[in-house]
């Protein structure tokens, strides 16, 4: 390989498919059949594995914290350590006072 080819294979641009198909003059849905059929191969950056790894950890650690606040919160809730701001007594046939001023 030459220097001008090594240059050149580190230097060819990137694109997103919907880029690429319009560059093509086609639909990026046609694109993506080809590829599927091996007719074309896309090169893939290490970016976007590195960058989707992060992304599955974040999410996993999101859902954990979900799931700690869930837990902690039906834990309140069977608990009774919750306080109402008022309290009302409803008559048959009367306004309850909760909705008094």
């Amino acid at each position: 390989m030459s220097t001008h080819e090594h240059e050149r294979s580190h230097t060819r641009a990137v694109y997103v498919i919907s880029v690429a198909a319009e560059l093509a003059g086609m639909h990026p849905q046609t694109l993506r059949i080809y590829e599927r059929r091996g007719l074309v191969t896309p090169a893939r950056t290490d970016g976007g594995e590195i960058e989707n790894a992060r992304l599955r950890a974040e999410v996993q650690q999101a859902r954990e914290i979900a799931k700690h606040a869930i837990t902690a919160a039906e834990g309140r809730r069977s608990g009774g350590d919750l306080v109402p701001l008022r309290q009302a007594v409803a008559v048959f046939g009367q306004r309850p006072s909760i909705f008094d001023d």
